[in-house]
């Protein structure tokens, strides 16, 4: 199993009226963690697109146990729990800065070819670098 931990502060401009990051923010979070995590092996988003694989959102799904305020440190542990396929899932846990659980959530995403329109197997390289965890 690999696992990654990113974290981020939040912005006012990512809080509603009632001072809670707004629900629709966390994907955005949860995108910035995962990105990081590939960063972080040394695969690079960009490097994967021009290859020519996108990597596009098969489904979401969280839920909310507490909220997060505006300047709060919120710290994002990703795992990803299975070698990657034609399909990833990035599992995810946010907490806040006092150790409280905000949120629980995974992400499945698809491998494509860009030039078909179809799914694919991951690179060969993405996989070897996945490997050690496995």
């Amino acid at each position: 199993m690999l696992q990654f931990t990113h974290k981020l502060r939040v912005r006012y401009a990512d809080t509603d009226r009632m001072g809670y990051v707004y629900y629709g923010n966390y994907a955005t979070y949860f995108e910035v963690a995962r990105v990081e995590m590939l960063r972080n092996l040394g695969i690079s988003y960009r490097d994967l697109e021009d290859s020519g694989v996108m990597l596009p959102v098969l489904e979401y799904q969280t839920k909310f146990f507490n909220p997060a305020y505006y300047d709060e440190n919120i710290t994002i542990k990703v795992e990803v729990r299975e070698l990657p396929s034609v399909r990833i899932t990035f599992h995810y846990k946010a907490y806040n800065e006092k150790g409280k659980q905000l949120n629980t959530a995974y992400t499945t995403l698809v491998f494509v070819d860009v030039k078909t329109g179809k799914p694919t197997k991951p690179p060969e390289d993405l996989i070897s670098k996945f490997k050690p965890y496995f």
